[in-house]
């Protein structure tokens, strides 16, 4: 049976990691595993946007770059260390917007280089992005942005339950879905692993990821603690509280991340 720690030990450093907002399936057992492995270089795509996981990584030292369309604590406010990075370039932030990432992950999910894109033209966005591309739509006659694909090396997250055969239930999160498609590998964490195939029954079928998509499962009770799990158990707030207050300063930062990173 694998744990968070094994799961972290396959991720090399340098790997583009897509990995879900706070509210969709946070893997924070692995990612306090990475921490600890002392993980550089990563390069993080948000799904579409990225919170606490994204933040701890990049406080600790561990990412290279972020495409995300937002990175915040939510009613926490800023992600200060995030901010922090961001004022002092130490860390290269690749813009964009919840459609270019959703569809940018849809071109990597068919299998094409690009997905074209009516919704963003005439933002700043375009001028910030020399990759995404301005062409004559040879349907309408009009203009259309295509957007390269999105194919992230690893999906990481946290979820309720796997089956014993390897598929994974995400329920309604089916930007995780998408996410599974369109990158090379998938890592989870999971609540619990249960005996009956969830793919045998329409009513969990429609949630899950077929284990075709999943290579490493590992068993984590409250993996997504302090950010919760829909269904499972709510965000810790007071933790949650106690650390936007803490992450103010580098200084408190750190306290907060030895502290948890002792934790468990």
């Amino acid at each position: 049976m694998n744990t968070p720690r094994d799961l972290a030990a396959q991720i090399p450093d340098g790997a583009h990691l897509a990995l879900a907002p706070d509210y969709s399936g946070c893997s924070l057992a692995t990612i306090r595993e990475l921490i600890r492995r002392g993980a550089q270089g990563l390069h993080l795509t948000g799904l579409p946007q990225l919170g606490l996981q994204a933040e701890l990584l990049v406080g600790a030292g561990c990412v290279a770059s972020i495409e995300t369309a937002a990175i915040s604590l939510g009613d926490q406010g800023i992600a200060p260390a995030f901010e922090r990075a961001r004022r002092a370039g130490t860390v290269r932030i690749v813009e964009s917007t919840c459609p270019a990432i959703h569809a940018g992950l849809g071109a990597a999910e068919k299998g094409v280089s690009h997905m074209p894109l009516a919704g963003v033209i005439g933002s700043d966005l375009v001028d910030l992005r020399p990759d995404w591309q301005l062409s004559d739509d040879p349907f309408t006659g009009g203009r259309t942005l295509l957007v390269p694909a999105i194919r992230p090396d690893i999906l990481l997250c946290h979820a309720a339950t796997a089956d014993s055969s390897g598929n994974l239930w995400i329920g309604v999160r089916r930007e995780l879905m998408l996410a599974a498609h369109a990158s090379g590998r998938t890592f989870a964490t999971v609540e619990e692993i249960v005996e009956r195939d969830l793919l045998a029954d329409d009513v969990w079928a429609a949630g899950t990821i077929p284990k075709l998509y999943i290579e490493a499962t590992a068993v984590a009770p409250n993996g997504a603690a302090p950010v919760g799990l829909r269904g499972r158990y709510p965000a810790d707030r007071a933790t949650l509280r106690r650390y936007a207050e803490a992450a103010r300063t580098a200084e408190g930062f750190a306290r907060f991340l030895d502290a948890w990173l002792d934790d468990a």
